[in-house]
């Protein structure tokens, strides 16, 4: 956990935390079903609000369910905070939540119109008949899984020909050809097995967003509509810089590397991992420190180390 990024380690934390609570809430001695208000409701029932966009992505409805989604955000989700940034990597993270619950009340909004609900006061279920409000009450979704799937996404996009090991399968695969084959699962399981109570296509819905969050980032969103090959470049957006010419993005595009160099890795091998990004982080930051001096002061206001220095980072 020391060596966690500082976003995914508190997402982990944050959802045990509410697990837990929504198990002690749960006890003979509350009777309180925080589902029922944390969870997402459809808009259209008495017991929705605004706020549940945001805190359904933290409630779970079973161990299997909080283990698994918690499980992906472990795996990849460090690996993109360390190539995306803390402050970049959670905002994608969120909004890929986001895109996910809205996708799921667009679908359900879709069924209420469908199968005629609009037109009763009350539905029969099971020979017991419900109050309409008191039905559409019982519409709530739980999970992580949107913006899980959407994290699985943009390590597909990051990471395309990375090589995973997915049980059962008994050989490596891709995992460009792992993420397209979740989506094509998860689109079949939408049409194939309606009603199974799995959101499906809440999880396309996460990564519908990360999707066009990546694209929008690649071809220039914030930057003035400049193009950069890197998802990622945090210093360019950080500093707020668009438009005209930028002596870090032109410096990084002549010798900087075109991937970043991380693998998917178990135990001491990742920990090595860890400890050369973090050192390549140290490196950019100085790079930047010292561009930035350049644009402001020109070449000839460097010492003799800066000079140095800027020279040896140039030749890796």
């Amino acid at each position: 956990m020391n060596n966690m990024p500082p976003i995914t380690k508190n997402l982990l934390i944050i959802n045990v935390l509410f697990f837990a609570a929504r198990w002690a809430a749960s006890l003979p001695a509350y009777g309180i079903d925080l589902d029922d208000v944390l969870g997402l409701h459809f808009f259209l029932a008495s017991h929705f609000y605004f706020y549940q966009f945001f805190t359904y992505m933290f409630m779970h409805a079973s161990f299997a369910h909080l283990f698994f989604n918690m499980f992906a955000v472990w795996m990849f989700g460090r690996i993109m905070e360390q190539t995306m940034g803390s402050k970049r990597f959670l905002f994608y993270y969120l909004t890929c939540g986001l895109g996910a619950g809205l996708m799921q009340e667009l679908v359900q909004y879709a069924n209420y119109w469908i199968e005629g609900l609009n037109a009763y006061e009350q539905v029969n279920v099971g020979g017991v008949r419900f109050p309409m409000d008191d039905f559409l009450n019982r519409w709530t979704t739980v999970g992580a899984s949107g913006a899980v799937y959407g994290i699985l996404l943009s390590f597909g996009m990051t990471f395309p020909n990375e090589r995973l090991f997915i049980f059962p399968l008994p050989v490596p695969i891709k995992a460009k050809y792992f993420v397209v084959g979740y989506a094509v699962i998860e689109l079949m399981s939408a049409f194939g097995r309606p009603g199974d109570g799995i959101a499906h296509f809440a999880h396309l819905g996460g990564m519908l967003v990360g999707l066009l969050l990546l694209l929008y980032w690649r071809n220039g969103g914030g930057r003035g509509g400049n193009r950069q090959n890197n998802y990622y470049d945090r210093d360019y957006y950080d500093r707020g810089q668009g438009g005209g010419f930028n002596f870090r993005q032109w410096f990084g595009k002549k010798f900087g590397k075109k991937t970043p160099d991380i693998k998917v890795t178990w135990g001491g091998k990742y920990n090595k991992d860890f400890t050369y990004n973090q050192q390549k982080k140290d490196e950019e930051a100085e790079l930047d420190r010292i561009l930035d001096k350049v644009r402001k002061s020109g070449y000839a206001n460097l010492t003799d180390e800066e000079k140095r220095r800027l020279f040896d980072m140039s030749q890796k």
